[in-house]
Order: structure tokens, then sequence, then C-alpha cells
């Protein structure tokens, strides 16, 4: 799958980024291998293929017991901010 000029200027507005003239079209190929690759691997047949849990066989993953190792010490840690309220950290505006 190719991507368009109008594609990949979409996917970086959802992103966040900013993208210049020069970088759009390197953009826009480097996407379109990334999604003619998932496309392959689309394409692989996996009829009948149980999923792992582990790629080695008969082996389980090490668990611990859970349990609490250590105590509460919110009103320590707070002690050293400027302001809270409620047990919780009070920070200034950023967004209007």
């Amino acid at each position: 799958m190719t991507l368009t000029r109008r594609d990949v200027e979409g996917i970086a507005m959802l992103a966040r980024l900013e993208i210049s003239e020069a970088e759009l079209p390197v953009y826009a190929i480097s996407l379109s291998r990334i999604v003619g690759f998932f496309d392959q691997l689309s394409a692989a047949a996996t009829e009948g293929v149980e999923p792992m849990a582990h790629p080695l066989e008969n082996q389980v993953q090490a668990l611990r017991d859970d349990q609490i190792t250590e105590s509460d010490q919110r009103d320590r840690y707070q002690g050293n901010a400027p302001l809270v309220a409620a047990g919780l950290y009070l920070v200034p505006k950023v967004i209007e």
C-alpha cells in the first residue's frame, strides 16, 4: 500500500508532529514500507497455529507472591511538595 501526501499529513496531525515539505516524501516512503510489511504479515497462513505463552515449550514464567513490601510514605513525600490538598499534589495550570 502506498500512502499519499494527504495520508502522511493526517498521520502527522494525529501524532502532533510537524513535518517539513522536504520530509514529506521520505515519511511517505517509510510509512508505506511499514504498512506494506504489515500487509505481508497479514497474508501469512496462521490457521491451526496455537498461540504460545512462552517460546520454549514446557516452561512457565516465575511469578512472585503479591505481597506488600513497602509501607505507605505518602505524607512524608508530600511534605516536600509546595502545595498539596486531600492527598493530591497541586500544580500550576498549564493548559487553558
